[in-house]
């Protein structure tokens, strides 16, 4: 029968006898040069002559070899399992380059062999070609949107008062100028009182200084009376004009004689809403909200090691959850230059327009900082598998052989992906199909067979 994929994840092995571990009676002897060891290898401990895990070491347990060769991980110029070669692969240290029980995902490196160079084909296993690409990709950050702050009103009682009246509500949209609550305040009421006075006494003013003036001209009246007369005038205005100023701050009449309205600097939708009818209110606390959502800000937290490679008004492609296959495009406008003691990024600011308000503040998503100096290696996104927390790619090291690699994976463009760790420019990668292969590799799927052939 047509055999089927051969999968080598060594710990699966780890039920075998260690480095040396004596065996039954009836076992076939070992080879006269193989040392004797302990009854059992310790779990972990490597093999202090040959530099691997001791429970794997073919040269002091040759037992394993045929084992590891039917499996097809064999090197045999060095006799030593492939993945874990010391030679070939000094990186590792003798051991898989990862913990496949940590994770449930197959270890870096682990190879799927194919019973012929015919079978990749049958099964619809495809590949394509890891390439560079100047700027593609960018540089992948996190984003998360905010309010312009330039764009957001916080508005409280211009004067002490009880609120009398409420024109708007949470969600409501509102007009530069519009009423937002009418509130009554006695503060308020006592300066209209002193501004009616003001005005009153600035009227005798006016009229008494005329009257000076003419004695003056009929040599009834010294010249001290009309100074006298003068600055008397001077003072009702003064006091006028400052009561007037005041009372323009707290906005126009409505209601009794103390009470105000509250109306919005700018146009917008009402976010917050903290007062009610009958409360009474101080000048200290905000009671509305008021947000121009048109335009949205992206906070981007940018890696300290990128930092050399961000500069204003370098453009931004931004993604966002929610709105998925949009991308919003936009400039860095601000670098922050203080770095987050704790997540060792700077912030960035993008302005972005948002005519249709599907921008929301707090949304998270992800941005890519274009860079047209920095190379990416980008893959097509059939070629990334997710096995449990692991993102994994398959490189096609023979017609019959392939080698699954943990990846990190940066910025999507379009249908590519671009991985900033674990492929090389130049190296195959199964697109269509490598979802077979990584379920070969999953601890609970080795052995089934399916990307087999009958």
């Amino acid at each position: 029968m047509p055999g089927r994929v051969h999968v080598v994840v060594l710990l699966a092995l780890a039920v075998l006898s260690g480095c040396g571990a004596k065996g039954t009676d009836n076992a076939a002897p070992q080879k006269a040069e193989a040392k004797p060891r302990a009854a059992s290898a310790v779990e972990g401990a490597m093999c202090k002559e040959h530099g691997v895990l001791e429970a794997l070491c073919t040269k002091c347990n040759p037992k394993l070899v045929p084992i590891f060769q039917a499996k097809g991980d064999w090197c045999k110029e060095h006799e030593f399992p492939e993945s874990i070669c010391p030679i070939c692969h000094p990186e590792r240290g003798g051991k898989p380059a990862a913990d496949v029980a940590s994770d449930g995902a197959p270890a870096d490196g682990t190879k799927v062999k194919l019973k012929t160079k015919d079978t990749a084909r049958l099964a619809g296993i495809l590949t394509a070609k890891a390439v560079e690409r100047q700027g593609g990709g960018g540089i992948p950050v996190t984003a998360r949107i905010a309010y312009d702050a330039l764009k957001v009103a916080e508005l409280n009682a211009r004067a002490p008062g009880v609120v009398q009246k409420l024109f708007v509500d949470v969600g409501s949209e509102v007009k530069r100028g519009a009423p937002l609550a009418v509130i009554d305040s006695a503060d308020v009421g006592a300066d209209r009182s002193r501004l009616a006075g003001a005005v009153a006494r600035l009227k005798v003013a006016e009229e008494n200084l005329k009257r000076e003036e003419q004695l003056e001209k009929e040599g009834l009246a010294a010249r001290k009376s009309v100074l006298v007369a003068q600055q008397e005038l001077d003072a009702a205005r003064a006091e006028r004009a400052s009561l007037a100023a005041s009372l323009a701050v707290v906005g126009a009449s409505a209601g009794g004689s103390g009470g105000y309205t509250l109306t919005t600097p700018l146009a917008g939708v009402v976010t917050q809403r903290r007062a009610t009818v009958g409360r009474l209110v101080g000048v200290e606390e905000t009671l509305f909200e008021v947000v121009d959502v048109s335009s949205m800000w992206a906070e981007l937290d940018v890696p300290e090691t990128e930092l050399p490679a961000v500069s204003l008004k370098q453009p931004v492609v931004v993604e966002v959850d929610g709105l998925e296959g949009r991308e919003l495009k936009g400039e860095i406008t601000y670098v922050a230059p203080a770095i987050d003691p704790a997540t060792r990024t700077a912030k960035a600011r993008v302005p972005l327009a948002n005519p249709g308000g599907a921008l929301r503040a707090n949304m998270f998503g992800r941005a890519r900082i274009l860079a047209p100096a920095r190379a990416a290696v980008m893959v097509p996104r059939a070629a990334v598998q997710r096995a449990k927390t692991v993102k994994l790619v398959f490189v096609r090291l023979a017609d019959d052989q392939f080698e699954a690699r943990r990846v990190e994976i940066g910025a999507i463009e379009g249908d590519l992906v671009e991985v900033t760790k674990g492929v090389r420019p130049g190296e195959e990668v199964a697109t269509e199909g490598s979802f077979l292969l990584k379920t070969e590799t999953l601890k609970e799927s080795i052995g089934a067979g399916c990307c087999g052939e009958d």
